[in-house]
């Protein structure tokens, strides 16, 4: 027995599609129709190959550095930088002793040359005074020795240089007891009245309360310098 084999015959969608169209013609697409068109949109999406995907890229976050707390600059002994600009000598144009007084550095210099040429003169007088007498002499020459050290010092806070005052070495000669007297007044009361103008000249207000405090004194010696000389008047 002879044996025969057969292909199997192709289904053929179209037939299907012919029957719908006849059936149902506004249905589109037709089912056949949408059958066919997925799977040939499947087949073509599997034989293009899927692009890879970009891997998502960002920058990486670094964790912020932590702050570095300021560290103080040493400046002197236990002093800061900070602390030592806030000092009141550290100021450029301080209200006291500043470029307002700094007008007056020729008359400072002045007053200290007088003062110690003064006090060498009471000391001489003081050496020929009646012994009475020596002791209030060598007070005042201890008032206008101060009275230079406070004015170099004012020098100082103007100008932070130190003055170096004249040094004189000679023998001073003061003549006779009530003369000398009489020209030591005179010395003492110019010298409380060129305090009290210089005090009004200036307009720092430092250096004016400090000639205002000589020019007291000075007048102060010329009033004792008066009493002695009452006094040596009417032992003679």
């Amino acid at each position: 027995m002879e044996h025969t084999t057969q292909t199997p015959e192709v289904y053929d969608f179209r037939q299907y599609d012919r029957i719908w169209q006849r059936v149902a013609p506004n249905l589109e697409p037709y089912p056949g129709m949408a059958i066919q068109q997925m799977a040939s949109a499947r087949s073509e999406a599997a034989a293009i190959p899927a692009a890879p995907a970009a891997p998502a890229t960002s920058a990486p976050i670094l964790p912020a550095a932590p702050e570095t707390p300021a560290v103080p600059v040493p400046a002197g002994p236990g002093l800061t930088v900070q602390q030592e600009s806030q000092l009141p000598g550290a100021e450029q144009n301080p209200c006291c002793m500043g470029t307002e007084a700094a007008e007056m550095l020729n008359v400072i210099t002045g007053y200290v040359e007088a003062a110690l040429s003064d006090r060498r003169d009471l000391l001489a007088l003081a050496r020929q005074a009646p012994s009475w007498a020596r002791k209030p002499l060598r007070d005042m020459a201890a008032d206008l020795q101060d009275q230079a050290r406070r004015l170099m010092a004012a020098h100082y806070l103007i100008t932070g240089r130190r003055y170096r005052p004249s040094v004189h070495t000679e023998r001073v000669y003061v003549g006779r007891w009530c003369p000398a007297l009489r020209e030591r007044y005179h010395a003492a009361a110019c010298s409380g009245f060129n305090y009290a103008r210089s005090s009004e000249d200036t307009i720092d207000p430092c250096l004016a309360k400090l000639f205002e405090e000589m020019s007291r004194e000075s007048y102060r010696h010329a009033e004792d310098l008066m009493g002695l000389l009452q006094r040596s008047l009417q032992s003679t």
